[in-house]
């Protein structure tokens, strides 16, 4: 039976559902391994061995999707770090809408766990994980707020965009996509590209650089590589 993680935030994980953008796919040896992200970070997927067929099944999803997998978690030891790692059972091709929509659930359930272990750390919670996981993790109130934080970045992401301001103010988000899903190769287009492009159209390199952050905490596009990015 595969073994039991516990994150700093006291969620027990075993069997696990995860639900966000497959931006990477990568042959090693006999094992399909990938990377599945949402707004809080990146999953590390690895498949194969007695799950050929699954492996074979997910070499046939685009990158990038977005995708919801159901999985194990697994946790091992090399070179003196700790490998974490979620082993698929099933995996599916979802839309946006639905990914955001198990984000918002997800956060909602968080936020819950996360009040206990507040209550833990005060004393008013004797949840035995929890003190458990206060004792290992060190855990502390300020350590809590920054998986608050995170929590709420994630829920801002999904929540309508405001509208853009009217009149001759660029909208430089929408001039960085439409550059990306214009000029970009199957590898997508370098940063640098885009500073250069836009900067002799008179838009500054800081206001490029804010909406590249803000693509990329949206969901609209992804880094395949160090310094490229490519519409999601």
């Amino acid at each position: 039976m595969p073994g039991w993680v516990v994150t700093p935030g006291g969620a027990s994980c075993c069997r696990m559902y995860i639900a966000g953008a497959l931006t990477e796919t990568v042959e090693a040896g006999d094992l399909l391994r990938c990377r599945v992200a949402d707004p809080t970070g990146a999953f590390d997927i690895v498949s194969g061995g007695r799950n050929a067929a699954l492996s074979r099944a997910i070499r046939t999803i685009p990158v990038p999707s977005f995708v919801a997998i159901t999985g194990y978690a697994q946790a091992y030891q090399k070179n003196g770090s700790v490998i974490l790692s979620v082993r698929p059972e099933q995996v599916r091709v979802i839309n946006r809408t639905c990914r955001d929509t198990i984000l918002l659930n997800t956060a909602e359930y968080s936020l819950r766990r996360l009040g206990r272990l507040h209550g833990a750390v005060d004393g008013t919670c004797t949840d035995e994980l929890l003190l458990r996981t206060i004792s290992h993790y060190a855990v502390t109130v300020p350590k809590i707020l920054e998986l608050v934080r995170m929590v709420e970045g994630a829920v801002e992401s999904v929540r309508p965009r405001e509208p853009e301001p009217t009149g001759e103010q660029t909208d430089v988000c929408s001039v960085v996509m439409e550059l990306m899903e214009t000029a970009a190769g199957p590898r997508g287009i370098a940063v640098e590209e885009i500073l250069e492009t836009l900067a002799l159209r008179g838009i500054r390199k800081e206001d490029v650089l804010g909406a590249l952050e803000s693509l990329i905490r949206d969901d609209e596009c992804y880094q395949p590589q160090k310094g490229f990015v490519k519409p999601l």
